[in-house]
Order: C-alpha cells, then sequence, then structure tokens
C-alpha cells in the first residue's frame, strides 16, 4: 500500500508539472500574439508612390521636340519641321525681341508650344538661332531667332502645313525664323523663282489652304 502511493503521489507530482507547462505555453503564444497585434498596428502603412505632378506635355495641349529640322517644298521654299517633319509656325502677334508667347488659353490648345528640351539639335537650322522664353503658364517653349515655336492641330502627318497663313497670323517658320512664302521674298529661299512674289493664288493652291 505504501509503495502505491509513493507512485501515485509522483504520478499526480508529473500531471501537475505538465499542465503548469501547457498552462504557461498558453500564456507565452497568447503574449506574442498580442506584441505581433501592438507592432503591426504601429507601423506605419505603406502607400503608393505619390504622383510627381509632371503631366505628359502632349497631354496637356503641349508638344515636344528634340530636333529641328528643314523641309523644301516647290511654291514655299525651305521651312523649319520637327523630328517628326511636322510642320512649326510662327504667330504674327508674339514678340522676337524680347521673346514673348501671345497664345495662351484656348489658343494653346489649337496652336501647340513647343516646349523646349534641355538639347535640342539643329538641322539645316543655325543652332545659334534656337533659344526659349519662359511663358506665363510656367512651361519654357522652344524658340527660333527669337520666335516661339507652333504645332498646328490640323496638321494630322508629316509634310502638311493646313495652318499656313490661318487667319493672316499663322506662319511656317523658315530657318532663320522668318515667314515662310513672304510677298516679300524673304522667305530666306534661293531657289523659290516661280511666283517669287508668293501670289495668293499660290497660296490657295497650297493644302489646306482656303
Amino acid at each position: 500500500m505504501i509503495r502505491q502511493r509513493v507512485v501515485l503521489a509522483a504520478a499526480a507530482g508529473v500531471t501537475s508539472a505538465l499542465l503548469l507547462t501547457a498552462c504557461g505555453g498558453s500564456g507565452d503564444s497568447s503574449s506574442d500574439t498580442d506584441s505581433g497585434a501592438a507592432a503591426a498596428s504601429s507601423a506605419p502603412e505603406s502607400s503608393a508612390p505619390a504622383d510627381s505632378g509632371e503631366g505628359d506635355a502632349d497631354s496637356m495641349g503641349m508638344a515636344t521636340t528634340a530636333m529641328l529640322m528643314t523641309k523644301e517644298m516647290e511654291g514655299m521654299g525651305t521651312f523649319v519641321t520637327d523630328e517628326k517633319g511636322m510642320t512649326l509656325y510662327r504667330y504674327e502677334m508674339d514678340q522676337a525681341s524680347p521673346s514673348k508667347s501671345m497664345c495662351t488659353g484656348d489658343c494653346a490648345k489649337t496652336w501647340m508650344p513647343v516646349m523646349a528640351q534641355d538639347s535640342v539639335k539643329a538641322m539645316g537650322v543655325e543652332q545659334s538661332l534656337v533659344g526659349s522664353v519662359d511663358r506665363s503658364d510656367g512651361m519654357k517653349q522652344l524658340t527660333l531667332a527669337g520666335r516661339p515655336l507652333y504645332r498646328y492641330m490640323g496638321d494630322a502627318k508629316a509634310g502638311e502645313m493646313k495652318g499656313q497663313a490661318k487667319d493672316s497670323k499663322w506662319y511656317a517658320v523658315t530657318p532663320a525664323g522668318e515667314k515662310a512664302a513672304m510677298s516679300s521674298g524673304g522667305s530666306g529661299s534661293s531657289g523659290d523663282t516661280s511666283g517669287g512674289s508668293g501670289s495668293s493664288d499660290e497660296m490657295e493652291g497650297m493644302p489646306g489652304m482656303s
């Protein structure tokens, strides 16, 4: 009997120890869970990168170009295009010295100001004539001989110049920054000998002219 009591007491002690260990483990697990939840709540929430606010120039009604090139057309002489062959224009209401663009608001939606890039290459155009001007909307516009440059929304493909002489204020620009096909013959083109006066009949024959 005495030996049985000793065995039972020992078994009861082992059982108690196991119960205490289990309870302790459960408590630690709960503690770990609580501390993990606290750490998660204190960690800063991740967020998507903030928008830099710099919209694409074309989507904002602007145009961009990294190169100025020249194109020659019979009856029009030589005029300036961008690297895609799109005709570039000058606006007679603008100022050349000092440079100033007068085309803003709705005007700039139809006549897209050509935005100045960090580096603009010139082919057939004197590099020293290429410059830029700060617009009233905060953008920097490309200039040629002081004249702000534009693209016309009506020109859908390279070589078109539907904006030529539009409202008698918009003209394709020559490599010297002058008006293309000027009636005074000052377009800077030496090959435009036929109809050198730039008559209105010739102008009406050009694409997009009315």
